[in-house]
């Protein structure tokens, strides 16, 4: 019996450290500068569009529109799906001259659901590239050309840097969202362009060469569907890559209950995504043949922060107590490594990354954080979201 419970938390405390050690070597690899790269004048002859699914957007619409209606020749190209809308978001939109799309199927709901409705309304034009935008946010200058140059001189899908604007007057737990945020879409993804290696898709400013999105189906209501579909064009050979200087800027909720919706709709998604495609992309890497498809797997095996954090605290305090109690000590020994691997690699990537935006002493609320994350977790035993939820919108003012 002690045997087996050595062999046992040996092998929790090595599954624990593999995350830990990926996300340090991610932070770590985002320190050295990159490659420079020679500037390729993008052919004025690429014909692309921009879908934005929205539903009842009336609030933020607006902002994102004027934020890109400059990046394009034709405001046409820009493509709005109002999706299930009871309110003025089709009416704002086409004050702009964009081509609004009114959905109407209570049934099928969902942002997949909404994509898919606008690539059917292009089936027949087949543009070279296709660009998706949420609706609740604003991209800076060129971001637009940005996405769209490297897509089609690539002919991958490229994800722009998506982050978080933390409101005006941030709270503690707004100051650490936004942190968790950096080091997941900027950090790490920086890290994984250093290592010529793919990312997962974070939701909006992506671009995909139109044949990707054929091998594919977006129509489902998936609540993490941005990274189901990174999974997907992956599988087919068609692996996300970065691209940082398309910035792309949402807003942290303001409202608690909203905070707390999307934060539940990401991480259990995130939770189901990572048991359930993990061994799946790891098969593929097998019978494909494919290095890239493994290092999608470790990226993807590296759970919401503070459920790392939890998980490691937890399992370092019974590794402990069995060590007192007279078991291996070698278990401990392994999850202080990966301790030193997750606190050295956020700090890594906030010294780097964040220390300006982010102030240092916000990094003493990291326990309260996960204080309030405890019962999202729990949740997700007794009853994980599985169904597509909207979060409440704040009104965008781009300060920009």
């Amino acid at each position: 019996m002690i045997l087996f419970l050595e062999i046992l938390l040996t092998f929790i405390s090595g599954l624990i450290l593999i995350p830990c050690f990926v996300l340090f070597v991610e932070c770590l690899m985002s320190l050295f500068p990159g490659n420079e790269k020679s500037e390729i004048q993008l052919d004025n002859k690429v014909d692309f569009n921009i879908l934005i699914p929205a539903h009842n957007e009336e609030t933020v619409i607006e902002i994102t529109l004027k934020s890109i209606i400059n990046q394009v020749d034709v405001p046409e190209k820009i493509i709005v799906i109002a999706d299930n809308c009871t309110d003025k978001t089709a009416e704002i939109a086409q004050q702009y001259g964009v081509t609004v799309l009114e959905r109407y199927d209570q049934e099928r709901r969902g942002k997949g659901y909404a994509l898919d409705y606008g690539l059917n309304y292009l089936k027949n034009q087949s543009p070279d590239i296709i660009i998706l935008i949420d609706a609740d946010c604003y991209l800076a200058p060129e971001s637009i050309k940005k996405l769209v140059h490297q897509s089609f001189i690539t002919q991958k899908p490229v994800q722009g840097l998506y982050l978080l604007e933390k409101p005006q007057d941030p709270s503690p737990k707004d100051l650490i969202s936004a942190l968790a945020v950096l080091v997941k879409n900027k950090v790490r993804f920086t890290g994984l362009s250093r290592l010529g290696l793919p990312c997962l898709l974070a939701g909006t400013g992506m671009a995909f060469p139109w044949e990707a999105l054929q091998q594919v189906s977006l129509a489902s209501g998936n609540i993490v569907e941005d990274m189901q579909l990174g999974i997907d064009l992956a599988l087919c050979g068609y692996s996300p890559i970065f691209c940082p200087d398309a910035i792309i800027t949402g807003i942290l909720p303001q409202q608690s209950s909203a905070a707390k919706t999307q934060r539940t709709r990401w991480e259990h998604g995130h939770i189901q995504t990572i048991l359930n495609q993990v061994p799946r992309l790891l098969k593929a890497a097998i019978t494909q043949r494919r290095f890239d498809l493994i290092a999608l797997a470790l990226e993807l095996s590296v759970p919401p922060l503070s459920l790392l954090v939890m998980l490691w605290i937890g399992t370092v305090t019974i590794t402990i107590i069995a060590g007192f109690l007279g078991l291996s000590w070698l278990p401990t020994i392994i999850l202080l490594i990966a301790g030193f691997c997750l606190m050295t690699g956020v700090l890594m990537g906030w010294a780097k990354f964040g220390r300006k935006e982010i102030p240092g002493f916000a990094l003493l609320s990291i326990p309260f954080y996960l204080l309030w994350k405890i019962p999202l977790y729990f949740a997700f035993l007794v009853k994980p979201q599985s169904q597509w939820v909207r979060t409440e919108r704040d009104e965008i003012v781009n300060s920009k």
